[in-house]
């Protein structure tokens, strides 16, 4: 891991700007929760509650807390570079975080499609990148 590998931010106070930058693009509830190896977010927003899964390292060496550190901040990237490709209209909000939507049985998107995608990847029932040339089939 090399983004943030040296940062001297402490987690804590990532978490913090994790909550203020959610809140600020309108994120009206928020969580987390942390257990020896990985921690949990969750918000709601656009009317839909979203989870991100953070895993982290069991230990508490020195090098261990600065992987944890690190992480932290990359999850605090990847959800303003989310918020921020909704806010500028690249892409909807669902197609942003869709991966990360809770279904009602508590299980993200991603976990209901990834056993599916997977299989279909290993059957070779693919679509092709590109449609074949028009008149061809």
């Amino acid at each position: 891991m090399t983004f943030a590998s040296k940062t001297k931010v402490p987690a804590e106070q990532t978490k913090t700007e994790i909550e203020r930058t959610l809140k600020r693009y309108g994120a009206a509830r928020f969580a987390y929760f942390t257990e020896p190896d990985r921690a949990i977010i969750v918000f709601e927003a656009h009317e839909r509650r979203l989870r991100f899964d953070l895993p982290l390292p069991a230990g508490e060496t020195d090098r261990e807390m600065q992987v944890v550190r690190a992480k932290w901040r990359a999850l605090l990237l990847c959800i303003k570079a989310k918020l921020e490709a909704v806010e500028s209209k690249i892409e909807t909000f669902e197609e942003a975080f869709l991966a990360h939507v809770v279904m009602p049985d508590g299980r993200t998107v991603a976990e209901h499609a990834q056993p599916r995608i997977a299989s279909a990847y290993e059957s070779g029932e693919v679509q092709a990148l590109l449609p074949p040339p028009k008149g061809k089939s």
